[in-house]
C-alpha cells in the first residue's frame, strides 16, 4: 500500500505495515534497531517510544485522513500527547515529515 500527500503527490511510503489488532498495535516498532517499514497504528490517539532504539516521525490523522499533529524526531523514552481528533497515527522514518513537506491540514491517501 502506498501512501501519499494528497497536497503535493508526493509518495510518503511505498509499503507500510499496519497495526489494527491490540498486539500489534502494543508492539508497535518495539525490537526493531532501525524502522524497517513504516507503521500505521489504528486506531491511536497518542503514541510513545518506550524501549526504542532509533528516532521517527509520527503523523497523527483524523477520520478523514487529515494531518492532525505532527512530531517530527520523536526520541526513545518519550510520550506523544493526547490527541483526541486522532483516528490513527502513522510512524515514519526520520526527516519524512521534512522531506516531503507534510504539514497539518494535508490529507494523505493510502493507495493499494
Amino acid at each position: 500500500m502506498k501512501i501519499i500527500n494528497a497536497k503535493n503527490s508526493k509518495i510518503i511510503a511505498e509499503e507500510i505495515v499496519v497495526a489494527k489488532n491490540f498486539f500489534s498495535r502494543i508492539k508497535g516498532l518495539l525490537g526493531q534497531k532501525v524502522m524497517e517499514r513504516p507503521l500505521l497504528i489504528e486506531p491511536c490517539r497518542s503514541i510513545h517510544s518506550v524501549g526504542m532504539k532509533f528516532k521517527f516521525d509520527a503523523v497523527f490523522l483524523n477520520k478523514n485522513n487529515e494531518v492532525v499533529y505532527l512530531i517530527e524526531e520523536m526520541k526513545p523514552v518519550r510520550f506523544s500527547p493526547i490527541v483526541f481528533e486522532s483516528k490513527k497515527v502513522l510512524e515514519l522514518p526520520v526527516e519524512t515529515i521534512k522531506n516531503n513537506c507534510i504539514q497539518k491540514g494535508d490529507i494523505i491517501e493510502f493507495r493499494e
